[in-house]
């Protein structure tokens, strides 16, 4: 029998709701009196150290302080959040907020805009990707988080606020006045064809409320251009949502009556199994679901359930391994506590949850007897637990450690912003040369941008340990060391300009056609893409995966 509970949470993320446990649940009679007594000495202690401490304390601040200590004892996603709070947990579980469609980040130190949302007031405005946000609201930013920018642009739809930035290129600062309206924010933010094939590709963001309906939209009007023969389901990045969301995409795929997911915690209300109650969109339809380590949750709610009920195959990277699910409580003054009420499993019965956590005493050597477990797919293949969601097929993601670097300093990003304010509109099917390459190698030079192997900080650690020692013969064995790594990282660059040129590629191609020109101009290139393609345009292959033989 298929259950459901509004707003339930399993994501790193924050998510609002709960129905089905709202109020105060009574402890038993040993913890009543323990709640009672130790609450007393707390309030006690709190109140002594507020009226009578030799310096003035912060009431607010210290009792912050003290529930941040309590919940340090517990696992990582267990969180008070305040009022402020409160209003991003709106944004992410309804989908929608009153701003101007600005998605910012951190870059260099500095407030930025990722991506305008398309629609909105400052894409409309021509608020670009790689705006350096210096003002807002009559504010300079200088002193702000990105916490406070984010709220200050925020508010009741139809009112106005300043945005001020500095952009490359641009000689003087621009100020923008921008609208503040109903944003919708995409589960879905893709969706197409594989160039050149019949396969379709949907990429889904995350799981907040429509989640389903929106996958479901996607795959009927792919439907409609041309027959389907395959469908690549992309959750890399995507870090959860709500529990309903996850058992509404599972149901589009898996056969009805299936048991998706089910959770188990102290409390009887929290023992649930959720089953598929509907017939699926695509019964039959060969499915590749696209992981990586970022994918966590809700996420591995439906890789698991695609996984074990044998529906279609996994590909990519192991997943992150939340298998906790969270309810949140309200209380008073506009504040709440979400809080892990139970843990969740997969149809085989076997956990994901691999984050080690205190609540539970999960230990190290428990994860290990859990990854060791074997658990069987429905046609009879062997699954582990304990380890998050491992892929039928992996493929190799990992970065190189020049990759790395470029990716921490943010240089394809900021390349690409000096790129758009001075070179000419590229087309979405844009490709650098190897004149653009060259022209990057050059910028990372006037930028003074290096970066250490472990290695070469590993000879820096011996030479520390020789100073004042002579050991000449030493020390110059390690300088030839050093010289052949340095030789090596010459290399590095000409060893990955494909996978360089990928990169420089997106951040261009996003700033004059967004973020869903990206995407599609990417599907070409992206290996992971690429990989479940090609498994899924060869029957033999793709059932050579699913059989347990």
């Amino acid at each position: 029998m298929k259950t459901r509970s509004a707003g339930v949470i399993v994501l790193v993320s924050v998510v609002a709701g709960a129905s089905f446990l709202a109020g105060a649940h009574l402890p038993q009679d040993d913890d009543f009196f323990a709640i009672r007594k130790s609450f007393e000495i707390f309030g006690s202690v709190y109140e002594e150290l507020v009226a009578n401490y030799v310096d003035r304390v912060d009431p607010e601040r210290l009792m912050r302080s003290g529930i941040d200590a309590m919940l340090e004892e517990l696992d990582p996603y267990t969180v008070f959040f305040d009022e402020a709070d409160n209003a991003d947990m709106d944004i992410i579980t309804r989908g929608s907020y009153g701003g101007v469609g600005l998605n910012v980040g951190i870059r260099n130190g500095r407030i930025t805009v990722i991506a305008p949302v398309e629609g909105a007031s400052g894409y409309k405005q021509g608020v670009r990707a790689g705006d350096v946000i210096t003002g807002v609201g009559g504010r300079s930013t200088e002193d702000l988080s990105l916490t406070d920018v984010q709220t200050l642009m925020r508010g009741e739809p139809g009112t106005t606020v300043q945005l001020t930035v500095e952009r490359e290129g641009a000689r003087d600062p621009i100020e923008f006045i921008l609208t503040r309206q109903r944003v919708k924010i995409e589960n879905v933010t893709y969706a197409g064809f594989i160039p050149g094939s019949s396969i379709g590709f949907v990429k889904l963001e995350r799981f907040a409320r429509g989640a389903g309906r929106e996958v479901r939209d996607a795959i009927e009007e792919l439907r409609a251009q041309k027959e389907m023969t395959g469908l690549i389901l992309d959750l890399r990045d995507n870090p959860g949502g709500l529990l309903d969301a996850a058992v509404e995409v599972s149901e589009l795929f898996v056969p009805s009556e299936s048991v998706i997911v089910s959770t188990d915690g102290r409390r009887s209300e929290t023992r649930r199994v959720y089953t598929s109650s509907r017939s699926p969109l695509l019964p039959d339809t060969p499915l590749a679901v696209v992981t990586n380590g970022i994918s966590a949750s809700a996420s591995e709610i439906v890789a698991g359930a695609v996984q074990d009920l044998d529906r279609g195959i996994v590909i990519g990277s192991t997943t992150f391994g939340k298998g906790l699910v969270q309810i949140v409580r309200d209380l008073p003054y506009n504040t709440s506590l979400k809080l892990t009420a139970s843990r969740y499993f997969t149809p085989s019965g076997r956990s994901i949850q691999s984050v080690a956590y205190r609540f539970g005493q999960e230990t190290a050597r428990q994860a290990e007897d859990a990854s060791s477990m074997q658990y069987r797919t429905e046609s009879g293949r062997p699954v582990r637990g304990g380890n998050g969601i491992e892929p039928d097929l992996v493929i190799d993601d990992d970065l190189s450690p020049l990759e790395t670097a470029l990716m921490r300093r943010a240089a394809f990003f900021f390349f690409a912003n000096r790129y758009a304010a001075d070179g000419p509109p590229v087309s979405e099917d844009f490709l650098p040369d190897d004149n653009m390459l060259r022209d990057f190698r050059r910028w990372l030079e006037s930028q003074d941008f290096s970066y250490d192997l472990t290695v070469e900080q590993q000879i820096t650690a011996i030479e520390r340990t020789l100073e004042g020692q002579d050991l000449g013969g030493i020390r110059d064995e390690l300088e030839q060391v050093r010289r052949a790594v340095d030789a090596e990282k010459s290399k590095a660059f000409d060893l990955y300009r494909d996978r360089i040129r990928d990169r420089l590629r997106a951040e261009i191609v996003s700033r004059y056609h967004g973020e869903e020109a990206q995407i599609r101009s990417s599907l070409g290139h992206d290996p992971f893409v690429r990989r479940a393609a090609e498994v899924l345009a060869e029957p033999a292959t793709y059932r050579a995966f699913l059989s347990p033989g």
